[in-house]
């Protein structure tokens, strides 16, 4: 029996607000993108920054409105305005045929906006 690890939840393209290297790690996202994509508070993620390549992992935590903060070392790898995707993945032994991971774009909550 195999154990495959799918795509969960995903987050695209999302826009950095704010970077702060003090803060122990983690990434503080919107609670409505996270509660969209079924990502839990202190849920482990992959970051991807679109703008500059890096990629990372860490765990997230619910922000306030409009918020994408990524925190502690990971700060390094990204600047404000830095496009990102956000992942979660599941464990799944048995992947139904009509398996897909839910995809959430920053427009589709439609009073989040980002000024840049």
């Amino acid at each position: 029996m195999f154990i495959r690890t799918m795509v969960c939840g995903k987050i695209h393209k999302i826009k950095v607000t704010d970077a702060c290297l003090d803060y122990e790690g983690s990434i503080t996202v919107d609670w409505r993108l996270l509660n969209r994509a079924s990502i839990r508070e202190y849920e482990q993620v992959h970051v991807l920054n679109v703008t500059n390549g890096q990629r990372f992992v860490t765990y997230a935590i619910n922000g306030d409105l409009g918020e994408v903060c990524v925190n502690g070392a990971a700060a390094r790898k990204v600047s404000i305005g830095d496009e990102l995707i956000i992942l979660s993945y599941v464990q799944m032994s048995e992947v139904p045929s009509n398996y897909h991971p839910i995809i959430v774009r920053p427009e589709d909550i439609k009073t989040f906006y980002i000024d840049n």
